[in-house]
């Protein structure tokens, strides 16, 4: 910096400004308290926004390296201020305004009210482009000229205060807050209803209570279940959450299931908000578009149709581990690789995300499998070819980096093989749970789906009714994403903040994920898309629904909304600077605020219909005072689901289950005991060594298993007791 300019200048500003300075100590003294409060008033009014702020951080640096050039630029400063008060009427903020600009300029050594061609760049450049670090969300803050509730926080040196006010912990719980509101009423009776029906979601609630009652009593026994006796690996008989374990560990019974299961349901939700968040952020776009790509993912309006099936709902760890995953390798969409932010923390972290996803199911865990490797071999592939041609700038890897996706690939391959193996013993034992090409084709949704809403939408429910009744499966069907979010993606293919080259890639990404989702009604009958894939990949042949791939579809959709939106709020603030004359960090007050508008919009397409939730039924019997193994009548898959829950009371052994496939001989159990009590039935039971016998007695009067309140049992050595609704046979060895 040429210092002898700054001290020694010719101007009037500057002259005036040593004759001031050299006065008296006290003058430099009551200038600084004026310059102080004048930018105190400014900081006030203007919200101390970052970008302005790094401006001055980087003007007082400059202040310092010039040595004696700060007396000088501290008069010309008072000077500025005087002149301005005067000339506008004592206008605080212009006068300290014209006080910064006068700082910059005697400190930077150019002319007062000038900018150097670097000044001037930086301006532009701050302008036009996020902040060096948009994840910043997810580490320290940035440098910032705090207000007086900053500056107090700081002076206090509380650590817990300032993470209050941090990006991730305010998305955290806004992400809650929000989930709240979205499922309500699921928060309202956590132990009596449950979301969506009193079926799966049930099955779900018992298989939580599973994972965490066996993990902590006899780990070995985990993939052998208490329902579905005498049939082994019955735990993989349907996508397991085991992922949520932890949760089931927490209380025993019923109720407690009912209760876990509610809170996961309200997590699962916000979860999916926050992780589609980080990965915007990562990538490079703004706070708002972010806000849009998270409502988008968690409430799009397809969601509304599965909110019975936790294991399609719970999508979060795919975000969230690609985010970390990017965010450890340095990468985003807005300025590509850069080594310098390498973290391999972060890598291994976004490896053990993804494997704890996995965990959740297959489901919606395979074709995230896939996607992960696709990622790997391109990302090697197009790495290699670089170092190997030259192509651009070479760019170091790192053994850190290597060694820490080698590690955390090896998780994920070992906690994926862990969850495969159950399910390959099921397919070799039950060859009906293989999905065959007919499965596939009936609940494969045709192109129009993607333009129909569930029943369970509030905006769009009633009126897609008709279109609804002509869908072969609605429930796996109806698969709008939100009209609005079409509108915000398609705007994002012209308008965007990410390169022209990255708006392709996830249009043409939209388009592929479509035609797989379609399943065979997809280009040629299916055979250039899902069904070349349940052909050829392993893990495919266990899925039996296509329409689950869109989730991704989503997903890509609320990439090209984010920079959308992301390019309108950048657009907004740079319009409101120029009507107003004032810098571009400026907060924009209205503009920002109809910014929101695309979060308004999206998440009104998410909100489902108001209403209660449905009871879920209460157990007739204490199940742990029954003698095991056991079989409850009736007994169909509807029904055994609930029978299921009632189990979590001790988890006997039992006949009955319900789940993603019927294996064989369960249904001809089910058939056999219709005639019950008789010689045959009896004799069957006794052969399985079943012990109890538990009728529902207003379940099975005039049904199928009528027969069982109250045949003769003269003679089959067997005893019967009646508890009020229930009736119960004990089966003598």
């Amino acid at each position: 910096m040429n210092t002898d300019a700054a001290a020694g200048g010719t101007d009037s500003a500057p002259a005036t400004a040593n004759a001031a300075a050299t006065e008296t100590d006290a003058t430099v003294v009551k200038a600084n308290d004026a310059v102080v409060d004048a930018n105190d008033a400014v900081v006030d009014a203007n919200d101390a926004v970052v970008d302005a702020n790094d401006a001055v951080v980087d003007a007082n640096d400059a202040v310092v390296d010039a040595g004696g050039a700060v007396v000088d630029a501290e008069g010309a400063a008072v000077k500025a201020n005087d002149a301005a008060v005067e000339a506008d009427g004592a206008a605080v903020d212009g006068a300290a305004v014209d006080a910064d600009d006068v700082a910059v300029g005697a400190g930077s050594g150019t002319r007062t009210g000038e900018k150097s061609d670097g000044d001037a760049e930086g301006e532009r450049d701050g302008k036009d482009s996020e902040p060096a670090d948009p994840f910043g969300a997810f580490a320290p803050e940035p440098e910032f000229v705090p207000g007086k509730v900053g500056r107090i926080t700081r002076t206090g040196g509380s650590v817990a205060a300032r993470l209050l006010v941090h990006e991730w912990t305010i998305v955290a719980i806004a992400s809650v807050l929000l989930a709240v509101i979205m499922t309500w009423p699921a928060a309202l009776h956590p132990a009596t209803t449950i979301p969506q029906d009193i079926w799966d979601p049930t099955l779900q609630a018992w298989q939580m209570s599973w994972a965490g009652h066996i993990l902590t009593t006899d780990p070995l026994q985990l993939w052998h279940a208490n329902a579905f006796y005498p049939d082994q690996y019955s735990y993989a008989f349907s996508d397991t959450l085991l992922g949520y374990a932890p949760a089931g560990m927490i209380g025993s019974g019923p109720e407690a299931a009912i209760v876990r299961y509610n809170f996961v349901f309200i997590f699962i939700f916000a979860f999916a908000f926050f992780g589609a968040y980080a990965l915007v952020r990562q990538l490079g776009a703004g706070r708002t578009g972010a806000a849009v790509a998270g409502a988008a993912f968690a409430y799009a309006p397809w969601r509304l149709g599965q909110a019975g099936h936790l294991h399609v709902l719970s999508i979060g760890g795919i975000a969230l581990s690609l985010a970390m995953l990017a965010r450890g390798h340095g990468f985003s969409l807005t300025k590509g690789y850069e080594p310098d932010k390498r973290r391999w923390g972060w890598v291994v972290g976004g490896w053990l995300v993804a494997a704890w996803q996995i965990s959740l199911g297959f489901g919606i865990g395979m074709p995230f499998a896939y996607a992960l490797l696709i990622i790997v071999l391109v990302t090697a592939i197009l790495w290699l070819f670089r170092q190997i041609f030259r192509w651009g700038e070479r760019r170091p890897f790192g053994w850190k980096l290597f060694f820490a996706n080698l590690g955390g690939g090896l998780i994920f391959a070992a906690v994926s093989g862990m969850m495969a193996y159950p399910y390959l013993q099921v397919l070799q034992l039950h060859k009906e749970a293989k999905r065959d090409e007919g499965i596939i084709s009936l609940f494969s949704p045709p192109l129009k789906g993607f333009f129909i809403s569930p029943p369970e939408s509030w905006l769009w429910g009633d009126a897609y009714a008709s279109a609804r009744s002509t869908l072969g499966w609605a429930p796996e069907m109806a698969l709008l994403p939100g009209f609005f979010l079409y509108g915000l993606a398609f705007a994002g293919l012209f308008v965007s903040v990410w390169r022209l080259k990255h708006r392709i890639y996830l249009g043409l990404g939209v388009v592929l994920t479509t035609m797989l989702a379609m399943g065979s009604n997809g280009p040629g009958h299916g055979d250039y898309g899902y069904m070349a894939l349940y052909r050829v990949l392993p893990g495919f042949e266990g899925i039996r629904t296509s329409g689950r791939l869109m989730v991704w579809v989503t997903l890509f959709l609320a990439l090209l909304a984010a920079g959308a939106v992301s390019a309108f709020a950048d657009r907004a603030v740079e319009l409101f600077a120029d009507q107003t004359q004032s810098d571009v960090g400026t907060r924009a007050g209205v503009w920002r605020l109809v910014t929101l508008i695309p979060l308004v919009l999206v998440l009104a397409e998410g909100m489902h219909k108001p209403g209660p939730n449905p009871e879920v039924p209460v157990s007739p019997v204490a199940m742990s005072t029954l003698q095991a193994p056991l079989m409850v009548l009736p007994t169909h898959e509807l029904l055994d689901m609930n029978v299921m829950l009632w189990s979590t009371d001790g988890f006997p052994k039992m006949v009955n289950g319900g789940s993603g496939f019927t294996p064989d001989d369960q249904q001809i159990m089910r058939l056999n005991m219709q005639q019950f009590p008789d010689e045959a039935t009896v004799g069957q039971l006794r052969e399985l060594k079943i012990h109890t016998v538990v009728v529902l007695r207003d379940r099975a009067q005039g049904g199928e298993y009528a027969k069982s309140i109250d045949a003769p049992i003269d003679g089959l050595g067997i005893s019967r007791t009646e508890q009020g609704n229930v009736i119960l046979y004990k089966i003598d060895g």
